[in-house]
């Protein structure tokens, strides 16, 4: 697998050594159970997979390298590069500068840009109708592209079912940098629809099954379909891709669902005819970190605390997760960790910070369950683990532990 040249203070020393002996116990990646790590007092339970993925650090190799190369260019972010302030923060003060917020809203017109500037494109992609816009200009966006590519690979398997005339069903949320990208480029050669959830795809299928009139359709989907599109037409043949950054299990009850609806209308023998498989485009790495996720659910623990950026759609999903069974604390980093008693959560249910009471229980010794998601630096999860043994023990002794690692 391919390694990354990423900043050092992006590594970790001790996260690190546990993503190193986990590789070498379980190299092809069959055991999604957690790793145990005891450092006095607390043993942190730590998900099997989890922070950059392949995309993530791809993306943050080659804006690193946009700066060393280019010394003299003003260089600008399209948008945030991933969903995680710690990166993004960095990355402006190299001198880098945003044109968008995360929705799409401009921050720097388009007009002040020239042909000798560079523009990097995120993690998550872009429109169409942005691309065109800066080759316009004669602005380089192709040398340091950062594009995931399982976001491509969502981008060509709906173009290839453009090719075989089916309407493309994105799972994903219609705000998100991804899914305007997505939606972008699989409207230029399919009709195309976004849902958010199996809600929405109930409300889909109550069309499909001719329970609600189109007028009340087109006015429940207003702006969420491609120009065009013509739900009488376009429900008869149709294929699910996803946001990468998505749940994976529920792009997929989302698909089999919509496969049992087409079942029920066309019957099983033509149904190759009415959906595609479109398994394929699911994120391994999103799929891995939602597995090993799982795999925290089956053990004990006392809480659950997830580090990511707030407005990161795959470590909301983990919270999701671990919310079902554990008091689970959502925090950007160790900072938000006020003291022994009291630690600010962000609640992902109505999106405010919440100043937590007594979230460490009154014990000696704990369990405490430790994930982050894929924009999420291992030195970042490290700083909280230092942050929670500082509350049990003393600096001399923290070292002490770490050096028997």
């Amino acid at each position: 697998m391919k390694q990354f040249e990423v900043p050092a203070f992006y590594r970790s020393p001790i996260i690190s050594k546990v993503k190193a002996k986990r590789k070498l116990e379980d190299p092809r990646k069959k055991d999604f159970s957690p790793s145990e790590l005891t450092l006095g007092n607390i043993t942190f339970v730590i998900a099997r997979h989890f922070g950059f993925c392949y995309g993530v650090e791809n993306a943050i190799e080659k804006s690193y390298k946009a700066i060393q190369e280019n010394p003299t260019k003003r260089i600008f972010l399209l948008s945030q590069m991933i969903h995680n302030p710690a990166v993004n923060e960095d990355l402006i003060s190299h001198g880098l500068q945003f044109l968008q917020d995360t929705e799409g809203n401009q921050l720097i017109p388009f007009d002040q840009l020239t042909a000798d500037d560079l523009v990097i494109i995120p993690a998550f992609g872009t429109t169409l109708e942005i691309e065109d816009k800066l080759k316009g200009i004669g602005v380089d966006i192709a040398t340091y592209n950062t594009t995931c590519p399982f976001v491509e690979k969502v981008w060509n398997r709906s173009e290839k079912l453009g090719e075989t005339e089916h309407t493309i069903i994105i799972h994903g949320k219609y705000k998100h940098e991804e899914t305007r990208a997505t939606f972008s480029h699989s409207s230029k050669n399919a009709p195309s629809i976004i849902l958010k959830d199996i809600h929405e795809a109930n409300i889909l299928a109550s069309f499909i099954r001719g329970e609600m009139d189109e007028r009340e359709f087109v006015k429940y989907f207003d702006g969420k379909m491609s120009d065009g599109f013509n739900p009488s037409q376009h429900l008869t043949k149709i294929g699910v891709v996803n946001q990468t950054t998505m749940l994976a299990t529920e792009t997929q009850e989302i698909a089999q669902y919509l496969r049992e609806v087409m079942i029920e209308k066309y019957g099983e023998a033509d149904i190759k005819s009415h959906i595609a498989d479109t398994r394929d485009t699911l994120c391994y790495a999103t799929n891995d970190n939602q597995t090993a996720t799982l795999g925290l659910m089956e053990t004990e623990a006392d809480l659950a605390i997830v580090v990511g950026g707030y407005n990161s759609s795959n470590t909301s999903h983990l919270v999701e997760l671990l919310e079902q069974k554990f008091p689970c604390y959502f925090i950007k980093d160790a900072e938000e960790i006020q003291s022994k008693k009291e630690i600010h959560s962000y609640d992902i249910h109505t999106k405010s910070m919440n100043l937590q009471d007594a979230f460490l229980p009154e014990k000696e010794t704990m369990r405490i369950i430790l994930t982050s998601g894929a924009s999420c630096p291992d030195s970042i999860v490290d700083a909280v683990m230092m942050k929670l043994l500082s509350y049990f023990h003393s600096e001399s002794e923290i070292e002490t532990l770490l050096s028997q690692l």
